[in-house]
């Protein structure tokens, strides 16, 4: 799914109120995905804690929205912006792509209750359609 010009404004402009609590949302994001989606953890057991409290999984969350801010910057050309990420989780850490879209979901209802006011149904949109294009591109790699 393509993203509009209208759509990556939209992104950029919420990316920038999301900015200051990314880390922290990340971890929210990644502790809800390993509590709803138990399968996800099999990627994570050698941390051993896996709780969403847990220093690993905050640390995780917070470098996986470090990465997705990077995206934002290079939202023009996904594909290229996280190849390596993609070649990393696709080569050594052998994650299932489909997890990415898990995520995703996870990454957006956090968004949804950090940002209740900002994330309209516009914003959510766009916001679906960016994250629909960074997991495309991080499964790149797989093909």
């Amino acid at each position: 799914m393509s993203l509009s010009s209208k759509d990556k404004a939209l992104v950029k402009a919420f990316w920038g109120k999301v900015e200051g609590k990314a880390g922290e949302m990340g971890g929210e994001a990644l502790g809800r995905m390993l509590v709803a989606y138990p399968q996800t953890k099999t990627y994570f057991s050698h941390w051993g804690d896996l709780s969403p409290q847990s220093a690993k999984v905050k640390k995780h969350g917070a470098t996986i929205m470090g990465a997705l801010g990077k995206a934002v910057k290079g939202i023009d050309d996904l594909t290229n912006t996280l190849s390596a990420l993609s070649e990393l989780h696709a080569f050594k850490l052998r994650v299932d792509p489909s997890n990415f879209k898990i995520l995703s979901h996870n990454i957006v209802l956090v968004f949804a209750l950090y940002f209740p006011a900002d994330f309209t149904p516009e914003v959510h949109l766009s916001v679906e359609k960016f994250l629909q294009n960074v997991a495309w591109a991080l499964s790149e790699k797989y093909r």
